[in-house]
């Protein structure tokens, strides 16, 4: 007859915890990777957007625009509207012109 102690007992549950605590680890490191590559990402994505953007607005003089998309970050998403929505047309700048 086999007698297990409480050390045995303590040594099996420290094995687990251990195992237990890389198993964590090696999901922890999976997910970093996962979450940097969609930080860069959106990082170039952002940067583009605010750049055509705020190369457009300031072309046409629009400071408003400019300084609203220059300092608040949104992930494109302000530089989009304006492109989409507010941007002078350039028919409207030819007719201001004559």
């Amino acid at each position: 007859m086999t007698y297990v102690t409480s050390a045995h007992k303590k040594l099996n549950l420290d094995k687990f915890i251990y195992q237990l605590i890389q198993y964590l680890i090696m999901i922890l490191e999976e997910l970093l990777l996962i979450n940097t590559t969609v930080l860069i990402i959106l990082v170039i994505w952002s940067v583009i957007w605010k750049g055509i953007a705020l190369w457009k607005c300031g072309r046409q003089n629009q400071l408003t625009w400019f300084v609203f998309i220059l300092i608040f970050n949104t992930a494109g998403i302000l530089p989009i509207i304006y492109l989409l929505f507010f941007q002078k047309s350039k028919r409207a700048a030819k007719k201001k012109k004559k």
